[in-house]
């Protein structure tokens, strides 16, 4: 998958490769000449006391050290905008395929894992491209170069490089294998981090409210052990690798001076070619310690890399039609049949469920009606909200807006002619007008003001630093409730799709503001179709017909005034309400 993933992501970038290739190739030229030149000074210019030959060498030797540095930062230059490029398209392509997951992806990876994957992981590729542009092409020019430089100088002393590069290599290669498992378990560990420390910040008022302070933390903490604890593990074995090249450097310098004094004795080595030697040596060992630590990375990457090919490689279980089908008719909004839902025999069930969530749900919910759905905790109301919109595709029959199956709509076309306002509302961070504009981007400020008003929310958005204009944080949480409830069916209103779905949208109002909001709605809305789930009876009362569910199944259907005599369910719920409310 590494290989697979670097080949497609940097293809655009083939003209930085090149020039890292080229510049690389350059300074690796350049490093393997000093030495040749240092050793003509000693043999040719100490040795023989002529300054001269030693003046003119050095400065040859000055201009080809300045001109390996203007290549090697060049390469380092070229490499890193190679790499930052990858990971640029690398994040994208992963948050352009999260973007398309269902809530069914989106459950079974975890948000906390999804966004590991697209930053940390892609930082592993993204580094590991930095530092293979940096040392591992140079390292094969150099190691193979100084072979053949070395054995220029002296093939006798050639043994030592026959000796020394294995021993380094197999000691290397056992640290790296003991490696790879740790790599794999940090990932799974830092995505455990992300897990608990996003449920505390997602869960502070609860665990403050509950005094679990002192529990979470414990948590966090044996979360953050785990991660330190391999990461040491890893940390030790890779500190041992450097020792280990070390020793072989040093032997191996050791070993050179050593055979290379009795040649130089018997008069078959001059001096200036032994330091060469060793220099040569030097190079080739420290080639093959750039390939090492390279290989030390490869595996990380490659965990990393396999995480991101598990993501783009997961296709979305609600895709795109082949051929996507329109609407029929003409203008979009006003058009009765074009908001019409309609659900035949509807079931759905999760992967490996021992019974299905939905069954045998089959409503019309017609244009310039209010079709209401209620029942009990647990009996599938917003896994039935998702089915309309196609966030899930039902497992079996039929789900039909506008006359047309959903799943030959291309999603961009039906989720525009939806307006839905999730049970828990978020808000993005910016402003009032910033959220309300995911509705409508080319919204006036009148249809802002005007959608505030319908939901309830002028009189605390004129009230706010800035109206339209007040900041908004992350998630909403600078308002209540309430006030961001108001502001999502606000966002839905600006929209004036042909279908508005409410999952729980009033559950923060207060009676008298929910009243108003309703009357408000139905003068707003004539024409559209309107699916309000709810838990309260008195904020569907007045629809023009309640779906009772109950364990997957709809159980009863009719007005408020039918369902009270002829369904036990509605009137257990009813009656619930009303003694709650007596007994307040």
């Amino acid at each position: 998958m590494l290989w697979r993933l670097l080949v497609e992501y940097l293809r655009p970038q083939r003209r930085l490769l090149s020039a890292v290739v080229v510049f690389q190739l350059a300074q690796s030229t350049a490093s393997l000449y000093l030495p040749t030149l240092n050793a003509d000074i000693i043999d040719e210019g100490v040795a023989k006391g002529d300054t001269g030959y030693i003046l003119r060498t050095g400065t040859l030797m000055l201009v080809i050290t300045l001109l390996q540095i203007a290549c090697a930062v060049t390469a380092v230059y070229f490499g890193a905008k190679a790499a930052m490029g990858l990971g640029r398209d690398l994040r994208g392509a992963v948050f352009t395929r999260v973007a398309e997951f269902s809530e069914q992806e989106v459950t079974r990876f975890g948000a906390p894992s999804l966004i590991t994957r697209s930053t940390n992981d892609v930082q592993q590729v993204q580094q590991l491209v930095l530092m293979s542009a940096t040392l591992m092409v140079a390292a094969p020019m150099l190691s193979i170069g100084g072979v053949i430089m070395a054995i220029r100088q002296d093939v006798q002393l050639s043994w030592l490089i026959a000796v020394s590069v294995p021993v380094l290599l197999a000691g290397i290669g056992v640290i790296i294998t003991r490696m790879v498992p740790l790599f794999r378990l940090m990932q799974v560990r830092i995505d455990a981090v992300n897990r608990v420390l996003r449920e505390q910040l997602t869960g502070i008022r609860v665990v403050r409210a509950f005094v679990r302070e002192d529990i979470e933390t414990g948590r966090f903490a044996k979360a953050n052990e785990d991660v330190t604890d391999t990461a040491l593990r890893a940390g030790r074995l890779m500190a041992l690798a450097f020792p280990v090249v070390m020793l072989v450097l040093n032997v191996s310098s050791v070993a050179v001076i050593w055979f290379g004094a009795f040649r130089i004795e018997d008069g078959s080595m001059q001096v200036g070619t032994m330091i060469a030697f060793l220099s040569y040596l030097m190079q080739i060992l420290m080639s093959v310690m750039m390939a090492t630590f390279m290989a030390i990375m490869i595996p990380r990457a490659a965990v990393s890399a396999d995480r991101i090919g598990e993501v783009l490689g997961t296709e979305s279980s609600v895709r795109p039609p082949a051929h996507p089908v329109g609407f029929a008719g003409g203008t979009v909004h006003g058009s009765r049949g074009r908001g019409e839902l309609q659900m035949s025999d509807v079931g759905f069930a999760y992967p490996g469920a021992e019974r299905p969530v939905l069954a045998g749900i089959g409503f019309t919910a017609r244009a310039g009606q209010t079709t209401a759905i209620i029942g009990s905790t647990g009996s599938g109301k917003t896994t039935l909200v998702n089915l309309m919109p196609r966030l899930f595709d039902a497992t079996s029959g039929s789900v039909r807006i506008g006359g047309v199956d959903v799943k030959e709509l291309h999603p961009d076309l039906l989720w525009g002619h939806i307006g839905l306002v999730p049970q828990k509302p978020y808000l993005f961070s910016g402003t009032v007008r910033s959220n309300l504009l995911y509705g409508k981007p080319d919204a006036t400020e009148e249809e802002l003001w005007r959608a505030l008003s319908i939901a309830q929310a002028e009189d605390f958005v004129a009230e706010m630093e800035g109206g339209l204009d007040a900041p908004i944080s992350q998630g909403g949480t600078n308002v209540s409730g309430g006030q961001r409830q108001r502001i999502a069916i606000a966002r839905a209103l600006v929209k004036r799709p042909e279908l508005y779905i409410f999952d729980d949208s009033f559950s923060s109002l207060d009676t008298a503001t929910d009243a108003r909001l309703r009357q408000a709605l139905k003068r707003h809305t004539a024409g559209a179709t309107l699916v309000i789930i709810a838990q309260r009876v008195s904020s569907i009362a007045d629809a023009d017909q309640i779906l009772v569910l109950d364990a997957g199944r709809i159980v009863a259907h009719g007005t408020h005034g039918e369902l009270l005599g002829t369904s036990e369910t509605y009137r257990e719920i009813v009656n619930s309400q009303l003694a709650a409310e007596e007994t307040v």
